[in-house]
């Protein structure tokens, strides 16, 4: 589990193209602080496994299915990329409760800087807009961000200078694709409720 909250941008140093994965190599010296095979890390929003770490460095397997999830089989050597430790139990959250398990890539749409601050839009896969409301949480590549304007196909949020120079959120340009994650809770909800993906009854 993760809040959202990115603890270091990193840089790809390497990918490894399988037959129906990749394998990355990914420059992290603080997410990779007492990191060992197994653990957790968060990669743009996407929860990898560490296959193993060296002098600040570790390699995660990606498999086919997340590479189709999300928007890390654009990832090439230099990619920057968003990181981010799973939350101790006992922490503060900072954030929200995510999950790491990309819903679907958006695109983004509309940059409007302002003076201390820049309106983003970001365009919305199918069936993603029931997910997210005003004053609602969603993840854009790993970030924890609240959600300023909701449309029926994209939504805004609003970056402060923080966000846009410690994430890739700065550095994304307009047609860029970026993971998203929805908040869980409102999928748990739709499930109890009995209702399916098209907003009818089970």
């Amino acid at each position: 589990m993760f809040t959202g909250i990115v603890e270091e941008l990193g840089e790809v140093v390497a990918v490894e193209t399988l037959t129906d994965a990749s394998r990355f190599r990914l420059r992290g010296p603080v997410v990779t602080e007492g990191a060992k095979h197994g653990d957790s890390i968060a990669v743009n929003g996407v929860c990898l496994t560490v296959v193993e770490t060296a002098e600040g460095e570790f390699t995660a397997d990606v498999m086919a299915e997340t590479l189709k999830r999300s928007s890390l089989g654009a990832l090439e050597k230099g990619s920057r990329v968003n990181l981010e430790r799973p939350m101790a139990l006992g922490g503060r959250l900072g954030g929200h409760l995510v999950q790491g398990h990309v819903d679907g890539t958006g695109t983004i749409a509309e940059r409007t800087p302002g003076e201390h601050w820049e309106i983003v839009k970001v365009a919305l896969p199918d069936g993603l807009a029931r997910y997210v409301v005003e004053k609602g949480s969603i993840t854009v590549d790993g970030v924890s961000l609240t959600v300023v304007e909701a449309g029926d196909d994209y939504f805004t949020i609003s970056l402060i200078p923080t966000t846009l120079d410690l994430t890739t959120l700065g550095i994304k340009q307009v047609g860029d694709p970026v993971n998203l994650e929805v908040d869980v809770l409102a999928k748990y909800v739709e499930r109890l409720l009995g209702e399916d993906s098209d907003g009818g009854a089970r």
